[in-house]
């Protein structure tokens, strides 16, 4: 008989399912991140759909739903000032934003597989979460109207 067949073997480690609440103790890589955030951004995107198309419907209307559309990021609507709107705004930037480059970094890995490592996918994940705070602060500056 073979060895592996007589010895006792050891006892397998036991993986339990994660918890919702053990989520931030959790150790999470830059690649881990900017992969989970994509798909995130992904969701934010969907829920935030009527958002969007309210946006542009009032946006190229006409001359008066313009101005009605300029008033809800400056005056405010619905109960909520404009600051509120602004922010929702922002978030959706984010959203587009890291969607879009981390995307592209997705896209980009699985045609250039063979080349990747473990360095390069942080290094890429580094760099789509720095590019998307970056862009984010730029426009969001905009938005604000800080320049």
């Amino acid at each position: 008989m073979s060895e592996s067949a007589t010895s006792p073997s050891k006892p397998r480690p036991e993986f339990r399912n994660i918890e919702f609440s053990n989520l931030r103790t959790l150790r999470w890589p830059l690649a881990s991140l900017a992969s989970g955030m994509h798909r995130v951004s992904g969701a934010i995107m969907f829920f935030l759909m009527p958002f969007i198309i309210w946006m542009f419907d009032n946006s190229i209307s006409s001359e008066i739903s313009f101005s009605k559309f300029k008033a809800a990021f400056n005056i405010g609507m619905l109960g909520l000032p404009g600051f509120m709107w602004k922010l929702v705004a922002l978030g959706l930037i984010w959203a587009s934003l890291h969607h879009f480059i981390a995307g592209m970094r997705h896209l980009w890995m699985d045609t250039h597989h063979e080349h990747v490592t473990k360095d390069i996918g942080r290094q890429s994940a580094a760099v789509v979460l720095l590019a998307t705070l970056t862009l984010t602060l730029v426009l969001g500056a905009k938005l604000f109207g800080l320049y």
